[in-house]
């Protein structure tokens, strides 16, 4: 007997009683009603009420009579209750009895034994499965598409500042080396790498330029010592030939001959000489080291051109200070630690291209001093101011020997190159008015390996001065 409030379901006899009155009900309805009763209390849904419903009595056999429609094929159902494999209460997954569908069934333990196997198809579920699945793989496709061009956008754009490096490098290799590298943040990698290759550009150019530099003042002078080697080469040679003659000649004839056979080997000798010192210069410097007085070194090589150039006055005088800017002071000692030879040399150079590259009657000034390094005295780099060496630490105590001309001056593009080996300022480059090229270069690298250098400050009509610039003897080591 079931009861659920004022209702009374009688499964033996297969009646229903309400509030005392019977009701008749079909066997079907009998059934829903005491599946019903049951399970009362529960939530039974709609699917468990209309779609497949089926019973097991007391015994564990399977009745012929269900519940729902059967327009499909229903579940595969064992005949007892015990072959379902199933517990009151818990649900599996059994196939259909044809097809390839599959059911999820639910045993429900009802009265008096009996029990109550809820079916529910799963074709809809399998298909709702198969669509989200497949919605995902399509999904998935096109995600893995939009990542992958995404990636080349982001690759690509990433990747920019190297394509326009490798353009530059390109353009660098054909030739142009002024181009350099847009992308220098110094907060990048690439930044970073564009900065090193822009320094190593140039570096290049530099490079490249003063080996361009060297390569044509190379040839220019092989050009020139072929021309000079030549001329006295070829006269030597015509005097030669003439004294091979049978024909007699007068002893004048024959001085005069000799003579300049003499006088043209003299000039070859010369030109190799300063490519020997040059080169022994550069190679390997020996100088000695010894207390020199610049002063008595001047004074010496002002006697000596005094001799030889009297269509040039040379007068030896005090050198021009910010303590005496006129040079009013008596001449003193300005010493300096070197090779009193070779700074004899420097000196006679500057006085012989004083001599020879300004018009006859051109006064020349010779003035020594000690001072300190500036701009003013000399030493340091300034505007206007040319020389081949680094400059001298600001107040560094220097001595100082000045030859100063008052010629025509050289032009600032002259100026510029005035040191560099084998140039000289005459455009016709003849051996009339200068020598090899190489006297102001050996000077400078002398200077130089001294710890000074050899400096000119000049202006068209304003005459030439060319600065001896060496440590003062109690400064301290000379720079080397």
């Amino acid at each position: 007997m079931l009861r659920y409030a004022d209702l009374e379901l009688d499964e033996g006899a297969h009646e229903v009683h309400r509030a005392g009155r019977y009701i008749a009900l079909s066997p079907t309805e009998f059934k829903l009603l005491a599946y019903l009763l049951s399970n009362a209390g529960q939530v039974v849904s709609k699917v468990q009420i209309l779609d497949h419903i089926y019973f097991y009595d007391s015994s564990g056999s399977r009745l012929n009579d269900s519940l729902g429609s059967e327009t499909k094929p229903g579940p595969r159902l064992a005949g007892q209750a015990e072959g379902l494999g199933l517990q009151g209460g818990h649900s599996g997954t059994v196939s259909a009895v044809s097809g390839d569908g599959r059911w999820r069934v639910l045993l429900n333990p009802g009265p008096h034994g009996m029990s109550a196997v809820v079916a529910l198809p799963l074709d809809t579920v399998d298909g709702a499965t198969s669509k989200l699945l497949w919605l995902n793989a399509v999904l998935l496709a096109v995600t893995i598409v939009a990542l992958i061009a995404l990636g080349r956008w982001v690759v690509r754009l990433g990747l920019l500042p190297l394509t326009r490096m490798e353009r530059t490098a390109q353009d660098v290799t054909a030739g142009r080396l002024d181009l350099r590298l847009a992308d220098t943040d110094a907060h990048t990698e690439i930044g970073r790498l564009g900065r090193v290759l822009n320094s190593m550009l140039d570096g290049l150019q530099k490079a490249l330029l003063a080996r361009e530099a060297s390569d044509a003042r190379l040839r220019r002078f092989v050009a020139d010592a072929g021309h000079e080697l030549r001329t006295p080469l070829t006269a030597i040679q015509g005097y030669a030939q003439l004294a091979l003659r049978p024909e007699p000649r007068s002893a004048l004839e024959r001085y005069e001959a000799n003579r300049f056979i003499a006088q043209n080997a003299e000039r070859m000798s010369l030109l190799v000489d300063d490519l020997q010192l040059l080169a022994t210069l550069d190679k390997e410097p020996s100088y000695r080291r010894e207390r020199v007085d610049l002063l008595s070194l001047a004074a010496d090589a002002v006697s000596a051109a005094a001799v030889h150039s009297e269509p040039h006055p040379v007068d030896l005088g005090p050198l021009h200070t910010p303590a005496d800017p006129t040079g009013a002071e008596e001449l003193d000692v300005a010493e300096t630690v070197g090779d009193p030879h070779r700074l004899q040399q420097i000196v006679e150079n500057l006085l012989s291209n004083a001599r020879t590259h300004t018009p006859p009657g051109t006064r020349v000034h010779v003035r020594v001093g000690m001072t300190e390094a500036g701009r003013g005295t000399g030493g340091t780099d300034r505007p206007g101011r040319t020389t081949a060496s680094p400059p001298l630490p600001e107040g560094l105590p220097i001595s100082v020997v000045e030859v100063a001309d008052e010629g025509p001056g050289l032009e600032p593009v002259d100026a510029d190159l005035v040191f560099e080996r084998f140039y000289r300022a005459d455009p016709a480059r003849s051996r009339i008015h200068g020598g090899s090229g190489l006297g102001l270069a050996i000077a400078a690298t002398i200077a130089e390996g001294h710890g000074g250098r050899l400096e000119l400050d000049t202006a068209p009509g304003r005459g030439c001065t060319f600065r001896l610039v060496l440590p003062a003897a109690d400064s301290g080591p000379e720079r080397r």
